[in-house]
């Protein structure tokens, strides 16, 4: 019998599976891919024809890590992961990308991750 915890992860993989299938990031719009932990978020944008990643981020490397606990609202910080992230693409000529949000439900850190994408400047 499986615990919640690895049956919640086997969903996860599934729908990020069956995602995967329609999404592919090509070099005129590259997939900005999400991942989620349980105290981080993670995002990169990647050329999947190339098989190369073009821009990374993460809350952990925004700034210190005293000016991360202070803010411990974890959805602020997703939404500063998503600017700094299309901040990144806009200073190598890319506004245009395919959200990948990895099997994750749209809503949430997810969701701010991709709000704070879009009000940089970045279109998907």
């Amino acid at each position: 019998m499986l615990s919640d915890t690895s049956r919640k992860k086997q969903s996860r993989k599934k729908r990020h599976r069956s995602l995967r299938k329609r999404v592919e990031g090509t070099a005129e719009r590259p997939r900005l891919a999400v991942f989620r932990s349980t105290r981080h978020i993670y995002a990169q944008v990647i050329d999947d024809l190339l098989q190369k990643t073009l821009a990374g981020t993460s809350d952990l490397a925004l700034g210190e890590k005293a000016a991360r606990e202070t803010e411990k609202d974890k959805k602020v910080l997703a939404k500063k992961v998503g600017a700094a992230i299309a901040k990144k693409c806009l200073d190598k000529g890319i506004d245009k990308v395919v959200f990948d949000r990895a099997g994750f439900k749209y809503h949430g850190r997810v969701s701010a991750l991709a709000d704070g994408a879009r009000e940089a400047g970045l279109k998907f």
